[in-house]
């Protein structure tokens, strides 16, 4: 009875989902620099490359919206998770240049469409007053997921010896064997309201819009160059890096929720604004940091800010038209990644002359983001979208 009832809650599919996710990409992640370094020779102008073509998918995650023609959202979800386990597995044997720019591409193509259509089913599925608190559970899971992988990383890698093609293959392989296991045991969900499947950009989300578009500027910089440095500035090893993502993802298993709750109860333009603020303050200190620890707990702080980021979402749910999610989604991924494919490569280029000019340059793109956050309303609901007088706070 008690696995009958959690298979009716749609909940559960998506926190196991959740958990899947993270478990195969964070091992990717974590093992990224160091082998691309250690195998391919990789400079910082080669890892922009790479990191511009990882975001292609995203840039095109708006075609999600013709894939829902054909395929329902819960399975079109498990079946980008499939083929980022793929893409993960088969990295550790294509120790090249061209190699890594293909593999990339493929765990990609999985990885954002699955972030596309999960944050359209989370958005249909839950509840808008208890969205944020459930999205907070989710980076929980989430948080829980990367903690298990980069403990594997750090225990087969460090202590056991094995290669790095045996770790991409092992966390791929368990990866799909868990996508193939949801696939067969959980029925279909769907939301209340039928989705538009065609795109378009509506005038009254501008706003919601800009958000999205700055803060993948923004969260570029801290994926490609802040953990980039870790490596080639301090020379942290593949272990050293796996304990501080583990610290990382420790303090969001413990607090994502609690600022999920949080968001719910200062709402969205107040979360946002402490978010902004924060990360401007984070971004200049890496730019002056000489110190090893320093930058480590500037990672630390800077991955907990990110966590707020739950509020942009539950800021669009409460002004959205339901049956707008779905495409919506796909767009809004879309212009998430317009500076996503072009940044890495432009920054890595930058790099090689000054790093801490990347960091000022995320700054600047924090601060963006705080003058947009504060025309959120102190309510935003349809029709109250933007507020009249952004330097009005209590609005």
């Amino acid at each position: 009875m008690f696995l009958f009832n959690l298979r009716k809650n749609p909940q559960t599919i998506l926190l196991l989902m959740a958990f899947v996710m993270p478990l195969v990409f964070s091992v990717w992640n974590a093992l990224l620099n160091n082998f691309v370094i250690e195998k391919a020779y990789f400079s910082g102008a080669e890892i922009g490359m790479l990191q511009s073509l990882r975001e292609v998918p995203g840039f095109l995650a708006f075609t999600a919206v013709f894939v829902l023609l054909v395929l329902k959202e819960q399975v079109f979800a498990l079946l980008s998770l499939a083929i980022m386990c793929i893409g993960v597995a088969i990295t550790g044997w294509l120790p090249f240049e061209i190699g890594l720019y293909c593999t990339t591409v493929v765990m990609s193509i999985g990885f954002h469409y699955f972030e596309t259509i999960n944050q359209s089913l989370t958005l249909q599925l839950i509840d808008k007053k208890h969205t944020a608190h459930f999205m907070g559970q989710q980076l929980a899971v989430k948080s829980f997921a990367s903690l298990l992988a980069y403990a594997s990383v750090w225990v087969v890698m460090e202590w056991l010896g094995y290669s790095y093609a045996f770790m991409y293959m092992l966390a791929g392989g368990i990866g799909l064997l868990i996508v193939i296991l949801l696939w067969a045991s959980f029925p279909i969900y769907s939301g209340q309201t039928v989705q538009h499947k065609r795109l378009f950009l509506r005038k009254r989300y501008w706003l919601y819009y800009a958000l999205v578009f700055f803060s993948g500027a923004r969260r570029q910089i801290f994926l490609v160059f802040a953990s980039f440095m870790m490596v080639e500035k301090y020379g942290y090893s593949v272990g050293e890096v796996s304990l501080l993502f583990m610290v990382n993802y420790l303090f969001n298993l413990f607090f994502a929720p609690k600022i999920g709750k949080w968001i719910s109860r200062i709402g969205e333009r107040r979360a946002l604004t402490i978010e902004y603020i924060g990360l401007s303050l984070v971004f200049v200190s890496y730019g002056l940091a000489e110190n090893a620890y320093v930058a480590a707990g500037l990672y630390i702080v800077d991955h907990l800010f990110f966590a707020m980021a739950i509020a942009v979402k539950t800021y669009f749910q409460k002004i959205a038209d339901e049956q707008d999610i779905a495409s919506t989604a796909g767009v809004s991924f879309t212009i998430n990644h317009i500076a996503a494919v072009v940044i890495p490569a432009l920054l890595g280029v930058v790099w090689l002359s000054s790093p801490s000019l990347v960091f000022y340059i995320g700054a600047g793109f924090a601060l963006c983001s705080l003058c947009l956050a504060l025309n959120i309303p102190h309510m935003p609901a349809k029709g109250q979208e933007v507020v009249r007088n952004p330097f009005a706070w209590a609005n």
